[in-house]
C-alpha cells in the first residue's frame, strides 16, 4: 500500500531575516512568512488531507494553522523538530562552518545522523498508522534535508534552494518501509 506525505518546511521567521542559526530556539513568523504560508495553503486545496503533524517549534505550528485556515486539528511532535546547534544557536549564520555534520555535536548540538534517524523514525511512525494516507507534516529546512538524505542524495534538490514553505512529496511503501520524493513545490519563492 502506498501513501502520501507532505513533509513542508516552515514560513520566513525573524531569524531568517536576521541572519541567525535558528535550530532549537525559536523566532515568529514574519509578515512575509505568513503570507508564504497563506500562498502555499492554495497547493493543499485540492488535496484531502487526514492528519497534520507540526514541530513543536512556534514556527511550524503557525505555519500549519495558516496553511489549514485553522480547520485542521494536528500534533506537536519532537520529532519534526529542527537540528539543535548547541551553543551557536542565535548566532550569526556566518559561524556556520562548511560541513556541518558533526561540527554542533561538541557545542552540545545534534549531528546531521542523528537529526536524519529521528526524522526517518517520526515520519515512519506517522505513515504506519492505519487510518493516515495522506498526511501533512511541517519541520525546518534542515530536517527536511536530512529527511531526503536518508533516501537520496540531496544536491540536486538543494541547490534549488530549500525556500519557506517549501513542500516535499513523498510517497510511502508500506511494505517497504521506504520514502520517494516525488516533487518539491517552492511555490515561486
Amino acid at each position: 500500500m502506498k501513501k502520501t506525505l507532505y513533509l513542508m518546511r516552515h514560513g520566513q521567521t525573524l531569524f531568517n531575516v536576521r541572519r541567525k542559526i535558528q535550530g532549537a530556539c525559536d523566532s515568529p513568523l514574519t509578515e512575509l512568512g505568513i503570507q508564504q504560508a497563506q500562498i502555499a495553503s492554495a497547493y493543499f486545496d485540492d488535496i484531502d488531507l487526514d492528519h497534520a503533524y507540526s514541530s513543536t517549534a512556534e514556527r511550524a505550528c503557525d505555519t500549519l494553522e495558516i496553511v489549514t485556515n485553522e480547520l485542521m486539528p494536528y500534533q506537536r511532535l519532537k520529532g519534526l523538530k529542527e537540528m539543535h546547534f548547541g551553543t551557536f544557536e542565535g548566532e550569526s549564520e556566518d559561524l556556520n562552518p562548511k560541513d556541518k555534520s558533526t561540527f554542533f555535536v561538541q557545542y552540545g548540538g545534534e549531528s546531521g545522523d542523528a537529526v536524519k534517524e529521528r526524522m526517518v523514525r517520526t515520519c515512519t511512525d506517522i505513515m504506519e498508522q492505519d487510518d493516515h494516507q495522506t498526511v501533512l507534516a511541517v519541520s525546518h529546512a534542515g530536517a527536511c534535508i536530512h529527511f531526503l538524505r536518508a533516501w537520496q542524495d540531496p544536491h540536486e534538490i538543494i541547490k534549488d534552494g530549500i525556500t519557506n514553505c517549501c513542500v516535499f512529496k513523498y510517497e510511502y511503501d508500506m511494505a517497504e518501509k521506504t520514502f520517494v520524493l516525488l516533487e518539491v513545490e517552492r511555490h515561486g519563492f
